[in-house]
């Protein structure tokens, strides 16, 4: 077992390729279910930084940057995990409550979303599962490589 700085190391290229099949799930989903492009990303990205935005490529670089810099650095939460005493599946499930969890605490306490119960069956369930497919990834990846 290596050490804090190697673990780190090779959580955020994990969290890359996490972040790399996320983005890849979704747009297979939306594909499928002719869903638009989230604005969340954009959303948050524009809460922190000042000045707003001015013209929607900006808009679509900053959503993209949020998305990859969100995913790579929860590739990093995971490498600290894997430094703790947890077993490889429950690192990987905590890791996932702290994705998913981390985030609609995010959105809620930005007002950019409600309390999940009331995004409806079909938006809760995509936001599972596209977090889900990060999470795994991001986890086997780790695992493989650390």
């Amino acid at each position: 077992m290596g050490g804090v700085v190697e673990a780190l190391g090779w959580g955020l290229v994990a969290g890359l390729v996490g972040t790399m099949a996320q983005t890849v799930s979704q747009l297979i989903e939306q594909r499928f279910t002719h869903r638009e492009d989230s604005t969340v990303t954009v959303q948050v990205g524009a809460m922190l930084l000042r000045p707003p935005l001015k013209t929607g490529e900006q808009a679509s670089r900053l959503g993209l940057a949020v998305h990859w810099g969100h995913g790579i650095v929860m590739g990093a939460v995971r490498g600290l995990l894997g430094l703790t005493a947890l077993g490889t599946v429950a690192a990987s499930v905590l890791h996932y409550l702290v994705v998913w969890g981390g985030d609609v605490m995010l959105y809620v306490a930005l007002g950019i979303a409600p309390m999940p119960w009331k995004w409806g069956g079909t938006a809760l369930a995509t936001d599972l599962f596209h977090k889900l497919v990060l999470s795994a990834v991001t986890s086997l990846v780790f695992v493989a490589l650390y």
